[in-house]
């Protein structure tokens, strides 16, 4: 159904930037919610960044305010910028994919991706992309 891929990982120096793509194809549905997750070894998965339907977003605690997700949908790609980057930030990263959760209003049922940063509501994952921060 659907598909993500993303690129832009590697090495990068501690106080570095990186920029990660999630590029999306296949998805069958109108609406797909997109969020960034991570995990380093021996540790939980955590999740990074979540995307909203009105382009909000909500990070991590331990990476807020280091961070921004800008999506692109005429290219179907989601971003992840990374700036003053710590040894702490050293780990798997993965872009995934989620229906939306739907909700009662007043015309019916609504949707909304719910800023979720739980990678268990997530359906759809990429292969993942190493980022290692050096000293």
């Amino acid at each position: 159904q659907v598909q993500l891929g993303e690129s832009g990982g590697g090495g990068v120096q501690e106080g570095g930037s990186l920029r990660g793509s999630c590029a999306v194809s296949g998805y069958t549905y109108s609406t797909y919610c997109l969020g960034w997750f991570r995990q380093a070894p021996g540790k939980e998965r955590e999740g990074v960044a979540a995307l909203e339907f009105d382009g909000s977003s909500t990070y991590g605690d331990t990476v807020k305010s280091r961070l921004t997700i800008p999506r692109d949908n005429a290219k179907n790609s989601l971003y992840l910028k990374m700036s003053s980057l710590e040894a702490e930030n050293t780990a798997q990263y993965y872009c995934a994919a989620k229906a939306p959760r739907a909700y009662d209003c007043p015309s019916g049922y609504c949707y909304h991706c719910g800023l979720v940063l739980d990678g268990s509501e997530y359906n759809y994952w990429g292969q993942g992309a190493q980022v290692t921060v050096s000293s």
